[in-house]
């Protein structure tokens, strides 16, 4: 049971829950190993205990990033050459890293917003998949190929979240 709170709307439609509040939307899949039922302020969960404990966490995780979002502070860390992050749509264009001509790119995922302040960077949204993602994205895309990363260690590292 997953009591809802007040200023967040959920809809259930054809195995997928939407969760709407303050910060955002964020939406879900759900497998065919749960029921879910929306009644009221309350969502019942029924199916196998570790299926149900899964949906329970997802849902909660989904219903705390559209009250109160989910926020990461990065740093841009380099030696020599300096990193800048521009977005354009859903690009995430990461210009000069190592020295480089050619930029390279990440993808923003959903609703996801950055922020870049010098070298610092802060990702928030109201989904915890997306903004991880996001980050994940960003620091493949800084992957150093060809080089000794225990001496190379430019790229984006996380500060706090």
């Amino acid at each position: 049971m997953v009591t809802i709170p007040d200023g967040v709307n959920v809809g259930l439609s054809g195995g997928v829950i939407s969760v709407k509040g303050p910060k955002g939307k964020a939406e879900k899949s759900l497998g065919p190993m749960v029921s879910v039922e929306v009644s009221g302020r309350e969502i019942a969960i029924s199916g196998e205990k570790v299926h149900v404990n899964t949906v329970t966490s997802l849902i909660n995780n989904m219903i705390k990033g559209v009250t109160e979002g989910y926020k990461r502070e990065l740093k841009l860390i380099y030696a020599h050459f300096p990193i800048s992050i521009e977005v354009k749509g859903q690009d995430i264009i990461i210009k000069n890293f190592q020295g480089e001509k050619q930029n390279r790119k990440a993808r923003l995922v959903g609703d996801t917003k950055i922020a870049v302040k010098g070298q610092n960077v802060t990702v928030n949204g109201p989904d915890k998949e997306a903004v991880g993602q996001t980050i994940a994205n960003m620091r493949s895309a800084m992957k150093i190929n060809d080089k000794d990363a225990r001496v190379f260690q430019d790229g984006i590292y996380e500060v706090e979240g």
